[in-house]
Parts: C-alpha cells; sequence; structure tokens
C-alpha cells in the first residue's frame, strides 16, 4: 500500500529550524538587553554585616526585577554620598549625617528614599579587665579615634545623657586599622566601633586572653537613624521604576537573609572569600538587628519617624554645625518603597 502522507523537504525543515533558533536567540538578546545596569555603592568593606545584599544579588533578586546589579566597596559615608551625587554610581548607603551635611554644605542632590538601620550602632568597645562597666566610668580615660570619626562627635550628647563630663575624656588619634590592636595591648581603653563588629574583634581578643565589652550609645537613650539608602533627585525624577524596582530587590534580600542567615552567609564568603563565615554569621546576625525590629515593625520596613527624624537632624546639626532651620524631611523621599 502506498504511503500517503507528505513529507517535507530536508531543506524547508532546516530553514523552519533556523528561523526559530534565530528568533529565540533574538528573544533572549532582547531579554538580556532589557536588564538595566545598576550600580549600589556600599559604605565600608564587604565584611559580614553587607552578606545581605551579596546574597541578593547571587540569588537574582535584582535580576528578577530587571535588573543587572552591580556592587562595590566603599570608603565611607562621605566619599559614597559623593560619588552617588557626581553619577559615579545608582544607588549608595550612607550614614543620614553624612548626607544631611553633604545637601546642606555641597548642595549634593541627594535624597534618602530608605532607611537601613532604625537606631545607630554607634558604640565604644572596652575590655572587660578594665572594669569599664559603663560610659561614667570612661572619666580620666583615653579612647582612640580618627579623624571626622562621627564617634567623637555624637560623645557630648551621649555623655550629657549619663552625667559624665565629655571633657574628662582624652581622645588619641589613631589609625582605623590599628584601633582593635591598641585597645586589646590597653594602649588605649576605649575604643570607637559600631556594635555590629563586636563578634570578630571579640574572637581576636579572645586570642589574646582578653574580652571585649560594647557600651552602645543607643543604651543611653541616643536612637538616631544612621545607614540609609541614597540616590540623587535626578534618578528619583528620571527613573522611577528603576527606583522601585532597586528597593524591591533590596527589601527582598533583607527579608530573604534574615530567614536564611547562614545560607546567605555562605553565599557571602563565595563572593568575598577573606570573610571567614563565623564572623560572617555573627555580624549580619547583628547587622538585622538594626533593621528589623520594634521600630520597623510600626513604621514599616524603611520608613522614618518623624519624631525620631527630627532629633537624628538635631543632632548632627549641632555636632556638624549645619543650618538647623532646615526641615530635615525635604531630604527625604520614601514613596518609592515596596
Amino acid at each position: 500500500m502506498r504511503n500517503t502522507k507528505r513529507t517535507r523537504p530536508l531543506g524547508h525543515l532546516l530553514s523552519v529550524g533556523i528561523v526559530a533558533l534565530s528568533a529565540a536567540l533574538a528573544g533572549n538578546a532582547t531579554l538580556a538587553k532589557a536588564e538595566e545596569d545598576v550600580h549600589f555603592l556600599l559604605d565600608w568593606i564587604p565584611s559580614g554585616e553587607m552578606a545581605a545584599y551579596y546574597a541578593g544579588w547571587s540569588k537574582g533578586f535584582w535580576k528578577d526585577e530587571g535588573l543587572n546589579i552591580k556592587i562595590s566597596r566603599g570608603y565611607g559615608s562621605g566619599d559614597t554620598a559623593s560619588k552617588v551625587a557626581s553619577n559615579a554610581a545608582d544607588f549608595g548607603i550612607a550614614d543620614i549625617a553624612a548626607v544631611f551635611a553633604a545637601r546642606l554644605r555641597g548642595k549634593a542632590p541627594l535624597k534618602l528614599i530608605s532607611a537601613l538601620y532604625t537606631h545607630s550602632p554607634h558604640s565604644l568597645f572596652v575590655l572587660k579587665s578594665s572594669g569599664i562597666g559603663d560610659f561614667k566610668d570612661l572619666a580620666g580615660k583615653k579612647i582612640g579615634i580618627t579623624p571626622g570619626n562621627s564617634h567623637k562627635l555624637h560623645f557630648p550628647a551621649v555623655a550629657q545623657r549619663v552625667g559624665l563630663d565629655p571633657n574628662s575624656v582624652t581622645w588619641v588619634n589613631s589609625d582605623a586599622s590599628a584601633m582593635a590592636a591598641l585597645l586589646i595591648a590597653k594602649r588605649i581603653d576605649a575604643a570607637p566601633f559600631y556594635s555590629i563588629h563586636h563578634y570578630y574583634q571579640n574572637k581576636a581578643a579572645k586570642k589574646n586572653g582578653e574580652e571585649i565589652t560594647v557600651l552602645p550609645f543607643v543604651k543611653t537613650g541616643f536612637a538616631i537613624y544612621a545607614a540609609s539608602i541614597i540616590t540623587t533627585e535626578k534618578t528619583l525624577k528620571e527613573r522611577p521604576e528603576t527606583v522601585k524596582k532597586f528597593l524591591k530587590g533590596l527589601q527582598r534580600s533583607l527579608t530573604w537573609a534574615k530567614d536564611n542567615q547562614e545560607e546567605a552567609c555562605k553565599l557571602h564568603v563565595k563572593k568575598v572569600p577573606e570573610v571567614a563565615l563565623d564572623d560572617c554569621k555573627g555580624s549580619l546576625n547583628a547587622m538585622l538587628g538594626f533593621v528589623f525590629g520594634d521600630h520597623s515593625a510600626k513604621t514599616g520596613l524603611g520608613k522614618f519617624e518623624p519624631e525620631r527624624l527630627k532629633f537624628t537632624f538635631e543632632v548632627a546639626a549641632k555636632a556638624q554645625k549645619l543650618d538647623t532651620s532646615v526641615d530635615p524631611a525635604t531630604a527625604i523621599d520614601t514613596s518609592f518603597l515596596p
């Protein structure tokens, strides 16, 4: 019986296949092109407290929003603020006080688009063996400091709250990289650190038979906003959807890291192998405590509460001799948050 089924010539099938493959490749190219390049600049080195961002990068949370994220280390809040203002980066992490100063002194076109740390991790590290148990015990003691360090700027307000004469301490200029070693060697009595860094600094102290105690500024009632997310007024105006996508990816990264801290640190260490896994977990856990808590639960993740914002500005303005008549709300725009 003759087969009446008609077959396509091989050349025709090859042509169809080539056309289909070309269409698929073109589609992929279009998708790749649709991803917008975004540069996210940190405020310091990528130690463990930065793990949420690197984990979110690895998990593709920004990619899901159509953003091709690039994360770079920072060199201090002032430097990050300057680079974002000059469009060397699209978004950045910077201390809110540095942003106020950049706006009011340098007329930098910056906006704070999300709170990150709802209260400041400013603290002083002291050795348990020193007998210093609270801020009052610092009278007559030597505190290490680096030029322009905000710990020294805020210290008078903290001292006033506990009844300590701020002039009763001696500030010793030191290199930032040597600060912990000077403390452990007892060449200074206290060192300015973010409490986030306690785990790995205390690990070094224990190797030398010492133990570090933390004196957090916030324990005196000194509750101010600190690290925040910034961008430029131009970006808000010209790329509003990009801002929304970036903040959505950021919040997804933070929330996922909170619930998956060990995995987040494993992903972080893959990208930043010089960070030890246990150091990462210690720092990340501490950092997340400044992002998630009663305050963020009440105000909403990333939002600024008016009274705390007002107090933060008053402290920053006084410490940096800024114009106190300015409304701090003019530096804020959280309307792009998820």
